[in-house]
């Protein structure tokens, strides 16, 4: 007897998504695949480094001061645990999901390598408007969100770190809660916390530091000299605030500037001190008497020799990166640019100091509070900004050697050096089991 089978309806298997696919996260993928084809990395190492080591997912609830409870996501990614310890800040921000988390370790990675860090990358936040918070309502927000991931985070596994919508006080209360678990202080949990808890005050300005450490180098490939070079910066929050600082005292002229509230622009420079007293008092940039208001998308527009993103990713993009007057682009943000607009400027010829090297002085100098906090000894400023000094024109200069040679744009050459650290490390640490 022959047995024949019904018809029926073939269903074609398709390989379901990754749990963290996003458009950020593919961004990430394929701007490492294009570096790993050229490096002719090899296949099984590329494979793992694509996708993330261990991933947290949670959510949680916490409590409104008007007594209604929340549920929020939470996240904690690890990239790869590698190199050493893994590092990478904590944001609070609605849009934060999986992937965008994912790509941010991936990209923090490459960052801790290329500049020599012992440490893995990781990233993590939680999906909220922390403008809308009390700060009642933040602090319960941070303890519950810091129990749920306590096995996950430690001075030897995992260290958190400020990012977009957090600062030392909430690094304060993520020490504390951690802290009362396991019965005794440990300062190393966190970095980018208040000085009185064993933070350094050069943290806050140590992102911008870097930024204009490296911006001579920058300016002389390019043949400009620093001294009344125009700087247009987007974004006026931490690092954008810094950065302003920084430049200034170098002899730059800070000529626009933009925040969620719109742009300001004076041709012959902004008196940055007041604009800091403004937003103090005011907190956003638009309506400060002393410049021009402009539209916050015109500020890439605006005629100046540097351009600082320092707010959030893929604002520079296919749709306005032909429109950038700049000869430099020092990115101050975490992927700031799309890969399209990054083709577009390599083919006008602007300089792309990419992010991974030009805002590595953040994580550089909460290296330096790590080592300070398990050694319970304390530099001085001077000490940390003059070992970020070093660290930032060694990670330059060398970039920059490795991009003439290979003749390839300093993006480029950044994730080279950067992956084949990692890579290197993979191969000679084996396999286990």
């Amino acid at each position: 007897m022959i047995f024949t089978a019904p018809d029926t309806e073939v269903i074609p298997v398709t390989t379901p998504p990754l749990e963290w696919d996003s458009g950020m996260y593919r961004e990430a993928v394929a701007q490492f695949d294009q570096v790993a084809a050229y490096m002719d990395l090899d296949a099984n190492v590329a494979e793992r480094l694509r996708t993330p080591q261990r991933s947290f997912l949670t959510t949680f609830p916490f409590r409104k001061d008007d007594g209604q409870v929340e549920t929020v996501f939470g996240y904690r990614v690890k990239h790869v645990l590698t190199m050493g310890p893994t590092k990478g800040g904590l944001r609070y921000a609605p849009t934060v999901n999986l992937g965008e988390v994912t790509a941010l370790a991936m990209n923090m990675t490459w960052k801790c390598s290329l500049v020599g860090l012992p440490y893995g990358g990781a990233k993590g936040g939680v999906r909220v408007a922390p403008e809308l918070l009390s700060r009642a309502e933040k602090q319960r927000l941070t303890r519950r969100y810091t129990s749920e991931i306590f096995t996950f985070i430690g001075p030897q596994s995992d260290i958190p770190a400020p990012d977009l919508g957090t600062d030392s006080q909430v690094m304060a209360w993520i020490m504390d809660t951690y802290s009362q678990q396991v019965g005794h202080p440990v300062p190393g949990v966190v970095t980018g916390k208040p000085v009185e808890l064993g933070g350094t005050s050069v943290r806050e300005e140590s992102t911008g530091l870097g930024l204009a450490y490296l911006l001579p180098l920058a300016l002389e490939m390019v043949d400009l000299p620093t001294k009344g070079t125009r700087v247009a910066i987007q974004g006026f929050g931490q690092v954008g605030k810094s950065v302003a600082r920084a430049v200034t005292a170098l002899g730059a002229r800070v000529v626009a500037v933009s925040d969620l509230s719109g742009g300001i622009y004076r041709p012959d420079g902004i008196d940055i001190p007041a604009l800091h007293q403004w937003t103090a008092r005011n907190v956003w940039v638009n309506s400060f008497p002393e410049a021009d208001p402009i539209d916050g998308d015109r500020l890439f527009e605006v005629d100046c020799e540097v351009l600082v993103p320092a707010a959030v990713q893929e604002v520079i993009h296919a749709g306005n990166a032909a429109d950038i007057t700049a000869a430099v682009v020092l990115e101050g943000a975490n992927s700031p640019t799309t890969m399209e607009g990054d083709r577009i400027l390599q083919k006008r010829g602007v300089l792309v100091i990419p992010d991974i090297l030009a805002n590595a002085g953040g994580v550089t100098v909460s290296y330096f509070e790590w080592l300070q906090g398990l050694q319970f000894y304390f530099w001085t400023n001077e000490e940390t900004r003059q070992r970020l000094r070093d660290i930032m024109t060694k990670a330059f200069l060398s970039i920059k050697e490795l991009a003439a040679k290979e003749q390839v744009d300093m993006r480029t050459a950044a994730l080279i050096m950067g992956i084949s650290r990692v890579a290197k490390a993979k191969l000679m640490r084996g396999l286990f089991p």
